[in-house]
């Protein structure tokens, strides 16, 4: 029991990483599984001598090593894996994973090296330099922002702007956002989660998704209650209040997989 409430808390957490690192909810949360189903098999897994959330994600990164995950494994599950392997291969994994655990997870250059099982933390701001400066490479693309608060809007408008794709519309509410991506076809939305008319970014997100197939991103304050595993839940989500690092991360990585 003090096992299982150790490691409860940091499992949501486990989930959006392991979905942002997959490209999938699907992939991301059968290693989560995978994970748990070690700790269960032999609780001496989880190395005492460091935090549980981080022998919990140190866990997980001797699994995904050992399945050879980085490349073949995430591919391998999506219907695009050409594309996918290719533009995997474009960003060495190691960094790809230091900068994920540093930016959007937030953990140190110690606690990074730890999960990472690299021997000098010193190495991980490297690492991250290099991952930050390979995603700079990507494709530009157009930009949906789907998000009722004016402050975070221009916050979001401003950090698209200045990773150098275009914004192609903002909208406050579900239709506005509809009728938005109809109109501009982009190629990557954010996405907030309750709207100003009390709309939903998720109904607005499903039904962008049925005409067409674009990369999402959700910011939402209550990430928890997306990452529960239990039902069809976002891939790439970012937690509200976040800093501008944490979103040029999670777009990175989304349009990593498209």
């Amino acid at each position: 029991m003090a096992l299982a409430h150790a490691i409860a808390e940091h499992l949501p957490y486990l989930r959006r990483y392991a979905r942002a690192l997959c490209g999938s909810q699907s992939s991301g949360d059968a290693y989560v599984r995978a994970c748990l189903e070690a700790i269960v098999a032999d609780p001496a897994v989880l190395n005492h001598d460091v935090p549980p959330r981080v022998g919990l994600y140190r866990i997980f990164h001797k699994l995904w090593s050992s399945a050879n995950g980085d490349t073949r494994g995430v591919a391998g599950s999506r219907r695009e894996a050409g594309g996918v392997e290719r533009r995997l291969s474009e960003l060495t994994p190691a960094h790809r994973q230091a900068l994920l655990l540093t930016a959007m997870e937030g953990f140190t250059s110690h606690d990074t090296a730890c999960i990472l099982g690299i021997g000098d933390p010193g190495r991980i701001d490297e690492m991250v330099g290099h991952a930050v400066h390979e995603i700079s490479s990507q494709p530009r693309t157009n930009v949906l922002i789907i998000e009722d608060e004016p402050i975070i809007s221009l916050d979001l408008q401003s950090i698209v702007r200045e990773m150098g794709h275009h914004v192609a519309a903002i909208a406050t509410t579900r239709d506005e956002a509809v009728n938005a991506a109809r109109r501009s076809e982009p190629g990557l939305v954010l996405a907030d989660i309750k709207l100003a008319d009390g709309s939903s970014g998720i109904d607005a997100v499903r039904q962008i998704l049925s005409e067409v197939q674009v990369p999402i991103v959700f910011i939402t304050a209550y990430p928890e209650r997306l990452l529960t595993g239990e039902r069809p839940e976002p891939t790439f989500l970012v937690t509200k209040p976040f800093v501008p690092e944490t979103v040029r991360v999670a777009v990175s990585q989304a349009l990593l997989f498209t």
